[in-house]
């Protein structure tokens, strides 16, 4: 078995897979009114454009040390360079743990919405997790397949839902309904419960990481990686934060609060039908099915890299980290991520847990909580290693924006910690979580570490 993967990324391949698990039609319809129902104000344009500019300052640091990071781990990889084996083992963790529940959730929230629109065009009413166990069955046999047909089924899906985001946006526009300035209000978005709002905000750029962990199937990875994460970023963060204050211009700066509270799940369909046309209703739902299984797709893809990756170092069972003879994809790595998702569906299921209000909810809070805290790590990370790398130390300009960045992330981090019990139904739930944060980091660094030989055999454990 091989462990060399098919380089043939390029910088609108990768660019294609992160935009597609960012999701856009899903942010717009499914999560923008959880920002404002969330954070009890109609800040979400602010808090979208304080999200893009804390993840641009990231992303300087980030990109600057692609070069020293020889690995596909992201986040945890360059975790590991900066501040040592243990805190980086711990991020891994942490990243799979954030990843699969992110897989989860949104597995779980698509069996919903495929089943409701089914039933609305054909009458058949199928349960959620029927639906969910055939999506699971669908992504784990592109996963097991080469890189490219993923970004070409994301790519095709992508493009539609851009469209879509577009033509609601235009719609608003040229409606004639008033323009309101108070969703860019700091007092506005400051107001209610901010934390949550910048939690969701941050929830629709997860997957921007990619850009890294694609590193063994990026074509010139030292120049693909840094150009895909700005061009990411800049075009999710303008197309959200132009989207969401046009969204809530047309629900009514007055009123989108309580349009957003008594209907969260169709409120943003409704409207897409009243400045387009009726019939784009049905196609936002139908596209909203689709973005949420390019989303499914993309975090699939993330935690089989990281697997992939962790295996390559030993840190897991090598047959992790070895690609497929024929397709050179990591088919064995996408195989136990499959299982995991539809384990925890399983269970999930089997619990009775409400799959919108309690799976969705807590399981992607929980996910957004563990990838802001990877970010801050990551940033600490940059700077430490930029700042006593002697062979290549990074410029002051680089160190100062990548501390804001982290510092930042920290007051984020903060802040949605303090409004985490509002999110998962109390203090006691909100504890549990972060005690599952803590465990996972601590199990993560105390990992055995296998030294691996050119030839890709195991030769020795490490503790």
């Amino acid at each position: 078995m091989t462990t060399e993967l098919t380089r043939n990324l390029g910088v609108a391949g990768i660019v294609l897979m992160v935009v597609a698990a960012a999701a856009p039609i899903t942010v717009v319809v499914a999560n923008f009114p959880l920002i404002i129902l969330e954070s009890g104000s109609v800040g979400a344009p602010l808090m979208i454009l304080a999200a893009t500019v804390i993840l641009l300052l990231f992303s300087v640091g980030y990109t600057w040390m692609t070069p020293h990071v020889p690995d596909a781990g992201a986040f945890y990889a360059y975790v590991d360079r900066g501040l040592g084996r243990r805190a980086g083992l711990g991020t891994a963790a942490i990243a799979l743990l954030s990843y699969v529940l992110l897989t989860v959730s949104m597995t779980c929230y698509l069996g919903v919405q495929a089943g409701n629109l089914l039933a609305l065009w054909t009458g058949v009413a199928l349960p959620w997790w029927l639906i969910s166990a055939l999506m699971i069955v669908i992504v784990g046999l592109l996963g097991y397949r080469k890189i490219d047909l993923s970004a070409k089924v994301l790519g095709v899906v992508l493009v539609l839902e851009i469209v879509a985001v577009v033509a609601i946006d235009l719609g608003v526009l040229f409606s004639g309904r008033a323009l309101s300035v108070a969703p860019f209000s700091p007092v506005e978005a400051l107001s209610g419960a901010p934390g949550l709002g910048l939690l969701f905000a941050f929830l629709g750029f997860f997957g921007f990481e990619a850009t890294a962990v694609f590193r063994h199937e990026a074509k010139d990875p030292l120049r693909t990686i840094p150009r895909a994460t700005y061009i990411a970023v800049i075009l999710i963060g303008v197309l959200y934060t132009v989207s969401a204050w046009l969204v809530i211009s047309g629900l009514g700066a007055d009123t989108a609060l309580a349009a957003a509270t008594e209907n969260p799940d169709g409120v943003i369909v409704a409207l897409a039908g009243e400045v387009v046309a009726p019939i784009m209703a049905d196609i936002a739902q139908l596209l909203v099915v689709t973005s949420m299984f390019a989303c499914m797709l993309g975090f699939h893809t993330i935690v089989t890299r990281y697997l992939f990756t962790l295996g390559r170092r030993g840190v897991l069972p090598m047959s992790l980290g070895q690609a497929h003879p024929t397709r050179r994809a990591p088919s064995r790595a996408s195989l136990w991520v499959s299982g995991m998702t539809a384990t925890i569906v399983v269970v999930s299921a089997l619990a009775q847990l409400d799959p919108v209000v309690e799976i969705y909810t807590w399981y992607s809070g929980l996910g957004a909580v563990g990838v802001i805290v990877m970010m801050a790590l990551t940033s600490i990370a940059v700077v430490r290693f930029g700042a006593t790398h002697h062979a290549a130390p990074a410029s002051k300009p680089v160190l100062v924006l990548t501390g804001i960045g982290g510092l930042g992330l920290l007051v984020v981090l903060a802040i949605s910690l303090a409004n985490f019990p509002l999110l998962v139904g109390g203090a006691v739930a909100a504890i549990v979580c972060g005690v599952i944060l803590v465990a996972a980091f601590l199990a993560g660094g105390l990992a055995p570490k296998r030294s691996v030989s050119t030839d890709g055999l195991v030769d020795t454990v490490h503790r």
